[in-house]
């Protein structure tokens, strides 16, 4: 067959749906092995929004996602995308043009070394020098992807090779068991925390897959134990729990780190350095035992005591084998914090003041989005209050990036989730600035017929930027700039546009949106002027808790 059409076949092989792609003249052979098959093209307007996709088909599958570009600028503009899925642990394929390798007479026309470039940003890549190979290397890329810690793969497929004549078949994936714990470290893990008087769990981005969620869920629920989580770690236990504390948004002195710093044994559960870490280690003062798929890399703020290695549901379950409910355990202070914590995000959750207040702007969107329903956060001010104050019903129904925490992903991963959960709401949150980055694909979105809601929050400014500006002391320079009329611009691409013009509208305006079929976009002013007050909280009060 034709290497394109084998090229194909092992990525139909490989249980590929979708291929999200901004296609060049390199990949029109591929393009037309494409258009025969049973995989879906999805084109985009963009190569970074077409790679945030795939990113986020794999975060929520499993199956590493594929995108698809030319060479040279097509190529270059993955690097952002590469970087997103590889920090993120999101397991991802790119697979990249080139002018033929065997002759070519238009010299170094649009040619950089793009295998070179996406070395530091992902965990395999490589050129195919020919169509016999491209079965192990489509195998390879693949494998490596999905594997723990998942992450970005290339492939550079190069035009003359794929219009080989290939003699090659697909490989099959073989059939693999993550390794199990060792039983002593299982034990000495059970020890510490059976001998602990303030233990607590962290959630971290790691331990968001569907067996884990499951076993940690059932850890939580009959021992009680309290929890926080990472960004990237929330939902993998239902929020609305009695034993959880909160969401690590903030480096430090915020509600968790109160809770940390009363703890004398933390079992942290897929943990990666990647993510702003929920706890800085102190030597001697609290036990931590690092539960994961690997070993610990060690940080100048991470070196736990104890490492339990292997898949880590299993390693879940044999803990419960062993640990037993003690009487001596204290969680008294943790009531404490809890009201002190929801005193302080009550404070302003009420205000009828517009531009929003970021308080009330959570709780009426919690309000307003059904249980079912996944959020995709871009990266902004809001990420925190959301992070925060936004109580996550289960896994992976709140997908925000905090390792590259790169603008611009919100829309497209957006886009992504509704291909992957048809039948739930799908809400993308972003801020003016992020949105504006890939609002092209409010295009895509329509094109597809796809059902979905962007809520834009508009502040006319890089509002994170603005506030750490002023924590720094200096004055407001450089970080303001002018918007289109986003209802206008939603009507232009064929999307539905609605403004919500007073605080008591978010929440009808919302339902309505919800319950409109096609593509929305809801226009939301919000104010953050005194986030660095609302955000800092008492410290004093909350030592007295402990």
């Amino acid at each position: 067959m034709k290497a394109s059409d084998l090229f194909v076949r092992c990525l139909e092989t490989e249980g590929v749906q979708y291929v999200f792609a901004v296609p060049g003249e390199e990949n029109l052979d591929l393009l037309e092995s494409i258009r025969e098959s049973t995989i879906h093209l999805v084109v985009t307007r963009h190569e970074q929004a077409a790679g945030f996709m795939a990113a986020t088909y794999g975060r929520l599958t499993g199956i590493p996602g594929v995108c698809l570009s030319t060479l040279g600028p097509g190529a270059t503009n993955l690097v952002t995308a590469s970087a997103y899925a590889q920090l993120g642990a999101m397991p991802m394929v790119m697979v990249t043009g080139q002018k033929p390798i065997r002759s070519s007479k238009q010299g170094a026309f649009q040619i950089i070394d793009v295998v070179d470039m996406m070395a530091p940003i992902t965990k395999y890549t490589k050129q195919v020098v020919s169509s016999d190979y491209i079965p192990a290397r489509v195998r390879e890329v693949f494998r490596l992807s999905a594997e723990e810690l998942p992450g970005a793969t290339h492939l550079e497929v190069p035009e003359d090779i794929l219009q080989e004549e290939a003699s090659a078949r697909p490989l099959r994936a073989s059939q693999v068991r993550r390794p199990v714990a060792d039983e002593p470290s299982i034990a000495a893990a059970a020890k510490l925390l059976q001998e602990a008087s303030r233990p607590l769990i962290v959630l971290a981005s790691g331990a968001n897959r569907t067996q884990t969620c499951s076993a940690l869920s059932k850890l939580v629920t009959d021992y009680g134990i309290p929890f926080i989580t990472t960004q990237m770690g929330k939902g993998v236990v239902d929020e609305r729990n009695p034993s959880y504390v909160g969401t690590a948004a903030l480096s430090a002195n915020d509600f968790v780190h109160r809770a940390v710093d009363a703890a004398d044994v933390i079992l942290n559960v897929g943990h990666t350095v990647v993510e702003k870490p929920p706890f800085f280690m102190q030597d001697g003062e609290v036990r931590v035992i690092h539960v994961d798929f690997n070993t610990a890399k060690v940080d100048p703020v991470y070196f736990p005591q104890l490492e339990v290695v292997g898949d880590i549901a299993q390693s879940i379950e044999l803990l419960m084998d062993r640990l037993e409910h003690q009487s001596h355990w204290d969680f008294s202070h943790l009531d404490e914090i809890r009201r002190i914590q929801a005193e302080h995000f009550s404070s302003r959750a009420e205000s009828s003041d517009f531009p929003m207040r970021p308080e009330r702007l959570v709780v009426d969107m919690r309000k307003a989005i059904p249980d079912d329903g996944i959020l995709t956060l871009d990266n902004g001010m809001y990420k925190i209050w959301f992070a925060r104050n936004y109580p996550a019903h289960g896994p992976n129904s709140v997908l925000l990036d905090n390792a590259l925490a790169s603008m611009g992903a919100g829309l497209p991963s957006a886009i992504a989730t509704r291909l992957v959960h048809p039948d739930r709401p799908v809400i993308s949150i972003c801020g003016d600035g992020g949105f504006m980055m890939n609002s092209q694909e409010l295009e895509t979105a329509v094109r597809m017929g796809l059902e979905l809601t962007v809520v834009i929050l508009r502040d006319d400014g890089y509002g994170m930027i603005r506030w750490k500006q002023e924590e720094m002391g200096f004055p407001d320079f450089g970080l303001s700039y002018g918007n289109p009329d986003f209802v206008l611009y939603a009507e232009a691409y064929g999307a539905k546009g609605y403004r919500v013009e007073s605080a008591d509208r978010l929440v009808p305006v919302m339902e309505e949106a919800l319950r409109a079929p096609g593509v929305k976009v809801v226009e939301v002013a919000v104010d953050y002027g005194d986030d660095h007050r609302t955000l800092h909280v008492e410290i004093p009060a909350l030592a007295r808790a402990l």
